[in-house]
């Protein structure tokens, strides 16, 4: 058995920003509990904080972005798909107006990721078709 390290972070379930502590061992999460006080949980966690770290290393995860060619996923630079987006966004703008597109965000985001997301929407785009996860 390798070295237990513990690495604090924020735990990714929503926007309040809990504390976690992570328990690695041999690059895997074996556990987690909450971060060093203080911290807003409070030396808290909810259920998800706490046990719901299994997607981390999901074999169905994805560690690279996927863009289509020739009707198929395959993997692609940070810069290619970044640039493929933004150039689709523009032509779809330009093309059928900026009601023609829509941002879908996560609740796994911080509160100021999601301002920034509207507001490239809004602002950026010209659309107001912005909605969140979070009230699904």
């Amino acid at each position: 058995m390798g070295r237990m390290q513990r690495t604090t972070t924020t735990c990714p379930y929503c926007g309040a920003g809990c504390a976690l502590s992570l328990e690695v061992e041999e690059g895997r999460i074996v556990s987690v509990s909450p971060g060093p006080e203080p911290s807003v949980n409070q030396g808290a966690l909810c259920s998800k904080g706490r046990f719901g770290f299994d997607f981390v290393h999901h074999r169905d995860r994805l560690k690279t972005p996927l863009i289509r060619k020739d009707g198929k996923l395959v993997p692609a630079s940070w810069d290619e798909a970044l640039d493929l987006v933004a150039s689709r966004l523009g032509s779809i703008v330009s093309e059928h107006g900026p009601q023609a597109v829509g941002g879908f965000s996560s609740a796994r985001c911080t509160n100021e990721e999601n301002y920034l997301f509207q507001k490239f929407f809004r602002a950026g785009l010209g659309s107001n078709n912005v909605d969140h996860c979070a009230r699904l």
